[in-house]
This record gives C-alpha cells, sequence and structure tokens, in this order.
C-alpha cells in the first residue's frame, strides 16, 4: 500500500484503493503489549476455519462498479483478531444509551455483556444509567450475564436514556476515575458526535480506552451503513397502524384513515411501510414536497381516490410538509432537532375542513398516530440477531485496540467506521431514484411536484452512469 494520512488515517493503494481507516490506541500509545485471542480456546469457535479477520481485509463502499472504475473507498473489516490489546481480566467495560427510544437497544446490551464475558472471560462491565450525564450524575448498575438474560424480550433501554448537552471532561474524568478502559455508546448521530469528542480528550490525556459506537436511529438516516437497527421492527409495527387506518377507512363511506410514521427528516419508515403495506393510497416523506390546493394538489387526489374507491389511507412521516404549516416553530428539543409540529393532525384539519367547504362528499376521517408504541416495543427476530451482530462487532474492534469508531454492514459485511463519517449528512430517500418510482407506481399517486421542484430535483439527479456514494439501502436492485 502507499501513503497514509496521519490525520485522517488515510491508506492510499493501487488502483485508486482508498483505505478510511479508524483509530488505534498504539497511534498514540506505542509499545503497547498484545495477547493471544482467548477465542483460540475457546470451544464454541474450535470448529470454525479462518475464524480470525486478515489483519488487511477490508470492505469496498461502492460494489456496483465499471471495468474501468478505481477501486474507491474501502473500509476496515470488523471481527476477531488473532491478538488483543487487552487481557481480559484488566478489562473494565461500560456501556451508555442516549437519545430516543429504539426497539433493540437492550439486545445490544445484553449481547455486549454475554460476548465480552463468554468470549473474551471479561467479568467487569458497568452500566451508565441516564445517557452521557449518568456518567458524573447518577448511579452505575453492575452488569452480568445473568442480569441481562431476558432484557431483549422488553422494550425501551435498561439503563435509561437522555438527550442533550452533557460535559465531556467530567466524563472522562469519570471514566479515569473509574479504571474504565472500554467506553461502549449506543446513540444516534448526535450521540456519535458526542462519542467522537469523548474520544478526542481520552486521546488528548493519552489514555489507553477504547471508545466503540453503535449506530442507533429508527429512521434510518445514518449514512455510510446499509441500515439501522430497530428499522425493521419499526417498519412491520407500522403495518398494523396502516392496517387499522385501512379497516376504518373501508367501514364507513369515504373513510379516510391518515397514519403518521416517524421520520424527522428521512422518509423510510413511511416508504418501506407503504410498500410492504399495499394498502396505502398516498405516502408523504419530508424529501418530496407536496401542495394541498388547486390542480395537481392533494385534495384533489383525495377527492379523485375516493370517488374511484370509496376509501382511502394517507402514511405521513412526521417531517413531511413542515413547510406548510402556518405557524412554524423555531425551538428545539435537548439534542438541538428542531420541535416539529403535528403534521398528522394538521393535514386531517385540512381534509376536513376542505371537504365541508367544498360541501361535495361527506367523509369520515380517523387519525392514527403509533409512534411511542413503535419505539417502544422489543426488537422482532430479524434486528436480534443484527444487534448480536453489532454489539459482536463493537467488542471484536475494542479488544483489538481500535479507538474511535462505529461499526455496522457495509454492502452486508460488517465494518469499522471512523466517527465522522456517520455524522457529517443524513441519509435520505432520493427521490429521482428507483425505489420511490416502486412506491409511486405502487400506490399510484402522483409526485405532487410543481414544474419547479422537478427541475430541481433533475438537477440533483446523477448521470445514469455515475456511481452513488452512500446510498446503500435507497436502491436494491
Amino acid at each position: 500500500m502507499g501513503s497514509v494520512d496521519s490525520q485522517m488515517k488515510i491508506v492510499n493503494g493501487e488502483a485508486g484503493y482508498v483505505l478510511e481507516d479508524v483509530p488505534h490506541l498504539t497511534d498514540y500509545i506505542p509499545d503497547l503489549p498484545t495477547y493471544p485471542n482467548p477465542l483460540r480456546s475457546n470451544p464454541a469457535y474450535s470448529v470454525v476455519k479462518q475464524y480470525f479477520v486478515n489483519v488487511d481485509d477490508t470492505v469496498a463502499q461502492k460494489i456496483v462498479v465499471h471495468k474501468d472504475s478505481p477501486r474507491g473507498t474501502h473500509l476496515r473489516r470488523a471481527g476477531p483478531r488473532q491478538k488483543v490489546y487487552f487481557n481480559s481480566d484488566e478489562v473494565h467495560a461500560c456501556i451508555v444509551t442516549c437519545g430516543g427510544l429504539c426497539p433493540g437497544l437492550n439486545t445490544v446490551i445484553r449481547e455486549i455483556v454475554c460476548g465480552l464475558s463468554y468470549m473474551y472471560g471479561v467479568n467487569k462491565v458497568l452500566g451508565i444509567d441516564g445517557g452521557y450525564r449518568g456518567f458524573y450524575a447518577k448511579n452505575t448498575v453492575t452488569l452480568t450475564p445473568k442480569v441481562v438474560n431476558d432484557i431483549h424480550k422488553r422494550g425501551g433501554t435498561i439503563l435509561g436514556t437522555s438527550r442533550g448537552g452533557h460535559d465531556t471532561s467530567k466524563i472522562v474524568d469519570s471514566i479515569q476515575d473509574r479504571g474504565i478502559n472500554q467506553v461502549y455508546i449506543i446513540g444516534g448521530d448526535g450521540t456519535q458526535k458526542g462519542a467522537a469528542v469523548i474520544y478526542e480528550e481520552i486521546r488528548r490525556r493519552g489514555l489507553k480506552v477504547s471508545v466503540a459506537g453503535i449506530p442507533k436511529t429508527i429512521d434510518n438516516d445514518i449514512p455510510v451503513i446499509d441500515k439501522s437497527f430497530g428499522f425493521d421492527t419499526a417498519v412491520e409495527e407500522a403495518q398494523r397502524a396502516i392496517n387499522a387506518a385501512h379497516v376504518e377507512a373501508t367501514s364507513t363511506e369515504n373513510g379516510v384513515g391518515v397514519v403518521k410514521l416517524m421520520g424527522r427528516f428521512s422518509g423510510f419508515i413511511a416508504m418501506y411501510a407503504t410498500l410492504a403495506s399495499r394498502d396505502v393510497d398516498c405516502c408523504l416523506i419530508p424529501e418530496s414536497p407536496f401542495y394541498l390546493e388547486g390542480k395537481g394538489g392533494l385534495l384533489e387526489f383525495v377527492e379523485k381516490r375516493l370517488k374511484e374507491n370509496g376509501h382511502m389511507v394517507i402514511v405521513i412521516a412526521e417531517g413531511a410538509g413542515q413547510d406548510l404549516l402556518s405557524e412554524c416553530l423555531n425551538e428545539q428539543d435537548a439534542s438541538g432537532n428542531k420541535m416539529l409540529q403535528d403534521v398528522g393532525l394538521w393535514i386531517s384539519h385540512r381534509i376536513k375542513d376542505h371537504f365541508a367547504r367544498q360541501n361535495k362528499m361527506v367523509l369520515t376521517l380517523k387519525y392514527i398516530d403509533p409512534t411511542y408504541m413503535i419505539r417502544a416495543i422489543p426488537s422482532n427476530a430479524s434486528d436480534n440477531v443484527y444487534c448480536t451482530l453489532l454489539a459482536q462487532s463493537a467488542l471484536h474492534g475494542a479488544m483489538a485496540g481500535y479507538t474511535g469508531f462505529t461499526v455496522g454492514p457495509v454492502n452486508g459485511r460488517h465494518s469499522y467506521i471512523p466517527f465522522n463519517r456517520v455524522t457529517e449528512k443524513q441519509n435520505k430517500v432520493v427521490i429521482t431514484d428507483r425505489m420511490w418510482a416502486r412506491l409511486l407506481s405502487s400506490t399510484n399517486q402522483p409526485s405532487f411536484l410543481n414544474p419547479k421542484d422537478c427541475n430541481e430535483a433533475k438537477k440533483e439527479e446523477a448521470p445514469p452512469t455515475q456511481l452513488l456514494e452512500g446510498d446503500n439501502c435507497n436502491d436494491t436492485s
């Protein structure tokens, strides 16, 4: 391989190969001792061939290439290494959950505790109570395989969570005072930004502490990774709300069911729930602008669909149509997210008012908001498996001495990703992409775009042969 950029840990190789590497403890603590990986003598892995990941294994960020494409950006492959940088007896790990609730949090906690114990013989794991502030404001919880045995069957997080600011130096003081040397941080992009700052302070102090992030967002808006945990469960649970709306709508004359789903800035849950359901007539997401009045507007479409079918189901993501709401709030929550107004309630009122004014037809509208029901349930089978892989990938990385990284699947292979890559932008539905076209053809709804919006979307659209980066879950064809 060629040159290495020490600041960003970029490794350049032949044929346009670029490795965006993650930091390692030896970057700032030279001559650290290594130990044979305890998995060598673990009976569970005695039959597995090539269990250890080759030190040079990397994962390509793009897998659709042309014959003359450069090899492109790669990330370090996750998995157990032959040598580890922590003796099992010296490991003192801690786990913290931050931000909003999401199905699968308890599964990740359980698998970090059980993985450290069963695979690496680690018996000192602390749970930090109540998010980042819990490092210096609350008591800790001792976590053992027995304590966490059944927690994956419950929603929420047994550690509690919180949003908002924290004192980085106080957190690192607490880590130092307690003798913690592995920190597992589960949370969304704001949490991962916080984890990056904590890593920088640990590095500045020269501490032998690995910081590993596990990305969490129910909205699936974290870039680079294929999808976030809890997303499958959210889409599945959303089906129940959509089905209820469909039953209500079909049971009365001119029945309309409106379902508001999560998605502050990204409409993935609404899009996938709509595609999975097949009972939805119209899906509205933040990425695709729409308008109500006039020719080609939403109200005209509602009228048309009711005349055709006698009933209608609308799914709307919570961040859609915010530009149309008159009294725009500029308030923010503790995490710095803009406080959104209830667009589902607003659009329900607008539809009812329109038909009451027109006096053309009487309609019965039912509005369903299952947001907190979806967030609070335990994860389903596929998310449970995924959470297990995330947790094990994170602890393998920490044991191998990597730090300042987050973990996730990239094109189906778990990888270690630098913090800045998952916090630099948000993953969004690309409305000039085939997946959104599939939805429009499935619901047979118009795009509601003004000609001006169409022109802008086309400007952003890539040429047909350009290879897009970072849109792994937008188009699976």
